[in-house]
């Protein structure tokens, strides 16, 4: 298990390590480091289809984000590291894969207030990174720039659904942090972008990434099949 491990004040920006037999526990913590050097905050770990695991995690006062690949027990990172969305200050970063190509869902910093997410992609995880977007569909205008009143945290694979996937996320409570909730919502792969790269004012290969707004939703019947 990774973690991000902080002091009250939010300057120790470390990464910490557990391992345990069963998903469920018990664990055993082992450390906590400053990834390659760097101070740590909002943080995953993403596992890609050959087995390699990646850690990606807010850096450098959370003004970008940076991916390195973990070592082959996952219990450490290796000495590789590629900045990305430099400048951006993007946090919460939620990555899959779909189709051969990487998505990734981030939260602008705006402390415990929603803010909107943004969608992006890269045909390589260590490579360059393009900003599609705001994902997020349906509900007011208001829903749609606060993420549904969430931040991104994992977007979970769904078998059986090809293109489909959940979004998981967080809805902070600042003034008991302790009853904050869960939104899961659904998200889909499929059509064409609505926003031309900045550089060329061409349209990625692509697809778009869409969260959609629902009150209440429950997945097919025998979806997992």
């Amino acid at each position: 298990m990774w973690m991000h491990i902080d002091n009250v004040n939010y300057t120790k920006a470390n990464v910490g390590v557990a391992i345990s037999d069963y998903p469920t526990g018990p664990f055993k913590y082992l450390y906590s480091k400053s990834p390659h050097g760097f101070d740590s905050r909002d943080m995953t770990v993403f596992k890609d289809d050959d087995g390699v695991a990646y850690l990606i995690y807010s850096s450098v006062d959370n003004s970008e984000l940076h991916i390195g690949p973990l070592t082959e027990d996952y219990l450490d990172v290796k000495n590789v590291v590629r900045p990305i969305l430099i400048g951006q200050h993007r946090e919460a970063p939620a990555l899959f894969k779909h189709q051969g190509t990487y998505y990734m869902i981030t939260s602008g910093c705006s402390g415990w207030a929603p803010n909107a997410a943004m969608a992006h992609a890269s045909e390589s995880i260590m490579g360059s990174w393009e900003t599609m977007g705001n994902p997020c569909v349906g509900g007011n205008k208001i829903f749609r720039e606060t993420t549904f009143f969430s931040q991104s945290t994992f977007v979970l694979p769904l078998p059986g659904l090809p293109g489909y996937f959940m979004f998981m996320a967080d809805r902070w409570n600042p003034a008991d942090l302790r009853d904050s909730r869960y939104v899961w919502l659904p998200l889909m792969v499929g059509g064409p972008v609505d926003r031309p790269l900045d550089y060329d004012f061409g349209f990625p290969l692509w697809s778009r990434v869409s969260i959609y707004w629902h009150k209440k939703w429950r997945l097919p019947y025998r979806w997992n099949e």
